[in-house]
């Protein structure tokens, strides 16, 4: 009896405060670190908002993830710990289309919502009802993210007339190169070079000389970080001077990257999805950015923010939305909401369509220009990395053929 008196005393007591659990993987090593590190930070700073204001339902809030080392195959391993032996209550992706795309599969056998950060198009083969994308790419997200880069170009006179297509072989760079095949088709450029590389290459100047030889007008290249710091070396290194490259370079958003690159990277352009732009300047960013930066330092991430954070931060908005919203941690309702409505985050307002991708497509197409040495502060600066499409948030010119800036 009195055994029996002891182990029910030392059993949790469970009430009303107990925290409401949110499971993920996160990137804090590997090659996505260097923006999965950011992400990460700054959820914790939406933990510490939100604790701060009572939690969620009455509950704390509580952040449960792992390391996902940048590696796919870890993924699922993570996710099915989440469910099956920490109990979480709510799952969110990590960060990247390479990890949430493994993670998909898990999520479905358990039927939970679930919402992706910065996935290019992870759910046009899966179709999941109960999938979110945080990521402003549209209802046609593959060829979203290169049409304002074919736009811009064939804007030119005279049109420019070939393209060349290079992209890393991991699941982002090949939806970002699927999208880019068709923008070309659209556009009626001729496809004079279209082939992948290994992610693990640290030598591009064989790949760039190899997309030299083919004398393109335009280069669409679809890369991750320490790949687009490897082709932009190249591209220098070799002189390469096509009238227009770069695309979809994921790093190219990075701080850290910028400032190892420096000047290498003027007259490049690439896609982004946040800069100081007057449109995306919505209550409440300008608060998040700078609680962010205040901690940067310690936590060893990205100093400026610009790319993560807005992002990182509505992501979380939009769960305890969803929460709040229905008053539940029922998925279905969770699922609902999310399909429904139009929610309000520091990353501006966000309505979800097929599929769980944004409504509307409102990625940035950006130029670095008149970059000097590897000064940090310089790319907070809207004059050096150059909004040029859409045309509602254009705040310069497309300075064009990439020779004249080289020169």
């Amino acid at each position: 009896g009195l055994l029996a008196g002891a182990s029910l005393m030392l059993a949790p007591a469970t009430h009303a405060a107990d925290p409401i659990k949110i499971g993920f993987s996160m990137a804090e090593t590997g090659g996505l670190a260097v923006n999965g590190k950011a992400a990460l930070l700054t959820m914790q700073i939406w933990e510490a908002d939100t604790n701060a204001k009572g939690g969620l339902l009455g509950r704390p809030v509580k952040l449960i993830h792992y390391d996902d080392q940048s590696n796919p195959a870890t993924v699922p391993g993570i996710y099915t710990k989440l469910l099956d032996v920490d109990k979480v209550d709510l799952v969110v992706g990590g960060y990247a289309t390479a990890m949430l795309a493994p993670a998909l599969p898990v999520i479905m056998q358990h039927d939970m919502a679930f919402l992706g950060l910065m996935g290019l198009a992870v759910n046009s083969e899966f179709h999941y009802p109960k999938y979110f994308a945080m990521i402003p790419s549209g209802p046609d997200p593959k060829t979203a993210l290169s049409e304002g880069f074919f736009n811009l170009a064939m804007a030119k006179n005279p049109k420019p007339t070939t393209v060349a297509i290079v992209a890393a072989d991991a699941e982002f760079s090949k939806n970002a190169a699927d999208g880019a095949r068709d923008n070309a088709k659209k556009a009626g450029l001729k496809i004079v070079y279209d082939k992948s590389y290994p992610g693990s290459t640290t030598d591009c100047a064989p790949i760039v000389r190899a997309v030299q030889a083919t004398n393109p007008d335009l280069v669409y290249i679809g890369s991750y970080p320490p790949d687009s710091v490897c082709m932009i070396r190249a591209i220098n290194e070799v002189g390469f001077k096509p009238k227009m490259i770069g695309g979809g370079m994921v790093g190219l958003q990075a701080t850290a990257i910028k400032a190892q690159l420096g000047p290498l990277l003027n007259g490049v352009v690439t896609f982004d999805f946040w800069q100081p732009a007057p449109a995306l300047l919505v209550p409440g960013v300008e608060d998040v950015l700078k609680k962010y930066q205040a901690q940067a330092g310690a936590a060893g991430v990205d100093p400026v923010g610009y790319y993560m954070a807005p992002a990182s931060y509505a992501y979380m908005q939009v769960l305890a939305a969803a929460v709040e919203g229905t008053k539940s941690l029922d998925q279905n309702k969770i699922a609902d909401y999310l399909s429904k409505n139009t929610i309000k985050t520091v990353f501006g307002d966000i309505k979800f369509g097929k599929d769980g991708e944004w409504e509307a497509n409102r990625i940035l197409l950006v130029q670095f220009q008149g970059i000097t040495g590897t000064d940090v502060d310089q790319f907070k600066d809207p004059k050096k990395t150059v909004v040029l499409d859409p045309p509602d948030l254009k705040a310069g010119e497309l300075l064009y053929p990439y020779s004249e800036v080289k020169k």
